[in-house]
């Protein structure tokens, strides 16, 4: 971790991503409260939030981590010291036991997967399945676990009914960026087609993508739909896993100017990339927020936003703003922490942004900076 702490906005280096601390501690306030309310454990998703310089405070208010492997589980033992819940569509024979080690519990996506892994597994972990409620509610095919053929989870045709000895709970994952309906969705279908294998389970994961910290999210729905599910099973422990709960609005990414090229629109080059930094906007795709801009031709000044690599494709998208942009303006790109920094690359040789934390005094603790070890490191 790096110690530089800069005062001043204008100090930061660029590109840079900035977490604030007072509003990642307000989401985590949050989630501590339905944790309190309904006594199931939440756990923070790696996957969209990995900012290891926050987990001190994190694990205040969290129960552990979830982790996709074995980086992720190894990140989620050392740095956050907690619980540690790691599932893959499928694990590597060299890296499983030391998986298993770290691992409090242990998620297979597959029968195959169980019966390979549970014998090293036994004793060590509790062992889960993963399950495929075939309940199909993201609009987005890219980020839809259930969607038809999908690879994740074991669905109840799949499902080996006698082969669940030392298996002690179930996880499905049907969400992404959703409210509570969506969830009311998913367990409908999962308590219909698996209901009936509870009784000999220990837990439940319902997974991710909650929009618990979002401002239209219904909290009291959750809160309700919890204990009602622990009054019916009252013996299960609940697991929650979000990750973009945990970071949602909590920082941005501020960029530069470098350039302003006019080919029939005006352009301007920035410091960043879509395509590095923020891959999200292409495959989504979705519209970045940018402070105090609008949409095209909706204030006086329009430009095209691009990133400063040489995929042609690589753009931002198209803003106005009330004062013409100038080379070396600050562009500031909103709720760019989750999901978005786990995604960077050096792609094009383009440096990886700075990270900072801003602190509740308002200071900028600068706990990273990129230069050429991390593009060359990747390679070989």
């Amino acid at each position: 971790m790096n110690d530089e702490i800069v005062e001043n906005f204008e100090e930061l280096p660029s590109p840079c991503f900035v977490c604030e601390e007072e509003l990642l501690k307000k989401n985590l306030e949050l989630l501590k409260e339905i944790q309190d309310k309904t006594n199931v454990k939440i756990l923070l998703a790696l996957k969209g939030f990995a900012l290891w310089s926050t987990f001190d405070l994190c694990k205040k208010y969290l129960q552990g981590c979830c982790a996709s492997g074995l980086n992720e589980a190894i990140l989620a033992y050392e740095e956050f010291s907690k619980e540690v819940h790691t599932y893959s569509p499928a694990f590597k024979d060299e890296e499983i036991d030391e998986i298993i080690k770290m691992s409090n519990h242990i998620v297979f996506n597959s029968f195959n997967q169980l019966n390979k892994f549970r014998q090293r597994a036994i004793g060590k972990t509790s062992i889960g399945l993963r399950v495929n409620p075939e309940y199909s509610s993201v609009e987005v095919d890219l980020y839809n676990p259930c969607a038809p053929y999908s690879r994740l989870g074991i669905t109840k045709k799949n499902f080996e009914e006698d082969n669940l000895e030392f298996v002690d709970g179930l996880h499905f994952h049907a969400l992404c960026e959703q409210n509570i309906d969506a969830l009311e969705g998913a367990l409908k279908n999962f308590e219909r087609e698996f209901s009936d294998f509870l009784p000999q389970m220990k837990w439940v994961n319902f997974g991710g993508g909650h929009h618990i910290t979002r401002a239209d999210y219904d909290v009291e729905g959750l809160i309700k739909l919890l204990n009602e599910f622990k009054n019916r099973y009252p013996h299960l422990e609940i697991y929650l896993e979000p990750g973009e709960a945990v970071g949602w609005q909590t920082g941005y990414l501020v960029a530069t100017v470098l350039d302003i090229v006019d080919n029939g629109i005006k352009i301007a080059i920035l410091d960043t990339s879509a395509e590095a930094h923020m891959p999200d906007t292409l495959a989504m795709p979705y519209r970045a927020d940018i402070r105090n801009a609008g949409l095209e031709n909706e204030k006086k000044h329009t430009f095209r936003l691009a990133g400063n690599t040489c995929l042609a494709g690589d753009i931002i998208g198209d803003y106005s703003f009330d004062k013409e942009l100038q080379v070396g303006d600050k562009i500031i790109l909103e709720d760019m922490i989750h999901y978005t920094m786990v995604k960077t690359t050096t792609f094009n040789g383009i440096q990886l942004p700075s990270i900072a934390i801003k602190n509740t005094k308002g200071h900028y603790q600068i706990v990273n900076k990129f230069g050429y070890n991390a593009y060359k490191s990747r390679l070989s």
